[in-house]
């Protein structure tokens, strides 16, 4: 790899990472507070409003980790010991008798006065059903101790975590059938262009069809946001006024389109005559005209209109913001490290995502990487970062983000 110049500096355009700094701290001043109580099963994808803290230690008495047999090892000198009482899970056993063993079965309370398991492999049963023993045994071999996952009074997550599947299992296992979580963050999608008409309806000349409405209002859903729908916008500044106007209510306006540079720039407009343009022009490609401002005081994200600059800044921008509003602390997806099986000879001064996959252990990219070509991030598994100022020899070190880690 070779940094023909510094990575950052880029002139007139914001940085990636001071861009989403920004965002993050405007995130912070604008958290939402509002909270529900759901049911669990209600609750998958939420953001958890506040500590769960465990009212019962985890596993509550101590139980055995394997089907085999209970005993006191001190009785333990060899000779075979009799079977005293079966225990299965569910069970509340009786003290364990001197000089006998109990037969146990996973996750079955450990009777008292025992204090060690030892699986049935291990067990060799008499014809007089009597039990002796053919590995050495240890003090607390094969039990788990009560305790041992969460005492009372831990902390066993945080507020800020987003619930899935185990963090839902965890609070089961604590016996919570109802959570406090953040309220949805309601989020309204608009789409500007006059070349934009939905699908199922015939084109017309210089039309295309609307792709990002579609993108977004199912990515929006999957992240657990509250979706708003005002569907395509027309390039005319009275109507954004009018548009905007209406969505007072919401958490974000997202819009997608009309933030480029030039006279169609109804958006830009519409936040500087009656808002705030915070954030403009930013070094990462695709995507470099994103915007970020306030219409009447109600937050406004501008994604740019080509569909792979749209799954670019909503991915690594957008989608963090929404996170951070929640009170969401680790915003940003995991990345990993891989061999370039591409070369990149001409140094750009954007940080660049260029959609990819894995294949060998190596970053190979899509033939083409147009902002225009949405195929290329069906075809890819993630982006491969390339840093402003860098060229690229085969087997030089990129980073990687999986798809994965953002499509939720």
């Amino acid at each position: 790899m070779n940094h023909v110049g510094k990575p950052g500096k880029t002139g007139a355009l914001m940085p990636v990472e001071d861009a989403l700094q920004r965002l993050l701290e405007m995130a912070d001043a604008a958290r939402i507070t509002e909270r529900e109580v759901l049911a669990l099963a209600d609750c998958d994808g939420r953001v958890l409003a506040q500590d769960l803290v465990s009212t019962l230690d985890l596993p509550p008495w101590p139980n055995s980790a394997m089907d085999g047999y209970a005993l006191r090892l001190s009785d333990w000198n060899g000779e075979p010991l009799a079977v005293s009482q079966r225990i299965f899970a569910g069970q509340a056993p009786a003290p364990l008798a001197a000089g006998t063993c109990a037969r146990i079965f996973t996750g079955a309370p450990v009777p008292e006065g025992a204090d060690c398991v030892e699986m049935q492999e291990n067990a060799v049963v008499h014809l007089d059903e009597r039990v002796s023993f053919s590995e050495p045994l240890q003090v607390q071999q094969n039990i788990r101790p009560q305790g041992q996952e969460t005492t009372v009074g831990e902390q066993v997550l945080a507020a800020g975590t987003r619930l899935s599947p185990i963090e839902l299992g965890l609070a089961a296992s604590l016996g919570r059938d109802r959570l406090d979580v953040v309220r949805r963050v309601r989020v309204a999608v608009l789409s500007t262009g006059d070349e934009l008409i939905e699908p199922g309806l015939p084109l017309g000349p210089g039309q295309i069809y609307n792709s990002n409405r579609r993108v977004l209002c199912s990515w929006l859903t999957r992240m657990g946001c509250e979706v708003i729908d005002t569907g395509i916008l027309p390039d005319d500044l009275e109507q954004t006024r009018e548009r905007l106007a209406g969505l007072g209510s919401v958490d974000l306006i997202l819009s997608t389109g009309g933030v480029s540079v030039g006279e169609a720039d109804f958006l830009g407009i519409a936040l500087r005559e009656e808002g705030e343009l915070a954030l403009w022009k930013l070094a990462i490609k695709p995507g470099k005209p994103l915007t970020f401002g306030h219409f009447r005081g109600v937050p406004v994200i501008g994604l740019p209109g080509n569909p792979a600059s749209t799954l670019v800044t909503f991915a690594l921008l957008a989608r963090p913001y929404l996170l951070r509003r929640q009170g969401v602390p680790d915003v940003e997806p995991l990345r990993f490290d891989v061999p370039a099986g591409f070369v990149w000879p001409k140094p750009g001064n954007r940080r660049e995502y260029l959609r990819g996959r894995i294949e060998q252990g190596r970053a190979i990219i899509y033939r083409n990487q147009s902002s225009g070509v949405l195929r290329s991030a069906a075809w890819a598994e993630g982006f491969v970062e390339v840093l402003e100022g860098t060229t690229l020899a085969m087997g030089d070190r990129v980073s990687f983000i999986p798809l994965s880690e953002v499509l939720n």
